[in-house]
């Protein structure tokens, strides 16, 4: 859990007048005790209600409430657009994702700015965005985020096939290309696959450790020492 997620679930655990103990706290986020006091004394310095000592535990007091999130108007332009694009263009769990954070951004906003974020007219549309394609976004994005080694059969650009397994390492988007950058194992090498050229594709049931020299660090490395930069 990100430490701003933790931070805004122990306003939530101390609404309602109760006293609440540091252990209690510890238990619910997974995290020791001592982490607990850190977040408390960080949350009291920033102006939070919290009455309370180590020991004893701790209580907040009637009335606070988080402030709304606030945006300019190009934040909001970003926010929404870049919603929409990945709502578009992404894969099947990535577009939910993309209008959940739509609808989550509208209900956040005052209502001066919500005017604002309906009158944005940033759209995109991808008709070529089959649910074949979206399920192979997901499919490689939790497989590189999971390290689990892929098979798939692959047509390079002069229409040779040719099976693969690979270490998937991330998804980059060209504009209406999709990329995965992986390393090879046929290949001993990293490679780029457009997801368009792939064929066929599976899990095989294995993870795989990052290895020095077969990361994406070593892959951005290797970019720069060519000249090349990042993708």
């Amino acid at each position: 859990m990100r430490r701003a997620d933790r931070l805004f679930q122990i306003v939530q655990y101390l609404r309602g007048g109760r006293l609440v103990r540091a252990r209690q706290l510890a238990d619910r986020l997974e995290v020791s005790e001592r982490t607990i006091y850190r977040d408390i004394a960080d949350l009291q310095s920033t102006g939070v209600p919290i009455d309370g000592a180590a020991g004893v535990g701790y209580i907040m007091r009637d009335g606070y409430d988080l402030p709304p999130l606030m945006f300019s108007r190009d934040e909001i332009v970003a926010l929404v657009a870049g919603a929409r694009l990945i709502r578009a263009w992404g894969g099947a769990g990535m577009a939910r994702a993309a209008e959940e954070a739509l609808i989550k951004i509208d209900a956040v906003l005052p209502k001066s700015l919500r005017a604002r974020s309906d009158e944005i007219e940033v759209h995109a549309f991808a008709p070529e965005m089959t649910d074949e394609v979206r399920a192979r976004i997901d499919f490689l994005e939790s497989a590189a985020n999971g390290r689990n080694r892929v098979s798939i059969t692959y047509t390079d650009a002069a229409g040779a096939a040719s099976d693969r397994i690979i270490r998937p390492l991330g998804l980059w988007f060209w504009g209406k290309v999709w990329t995965l950058v992986a390393w090879c194992e046929l290949r001993t090498d990293f490679r780029m696959f457009r997801l368009d050229r792939i064929t066929g594709i599976a899990d095989t049931g294995d993870t795989f450790k990052a290895e020095p020299g077969k990361t994406l660090k070593d892959f951005y490395r290797q970019m720069e020492e060519h000249g090349h930069g990042r993708p």
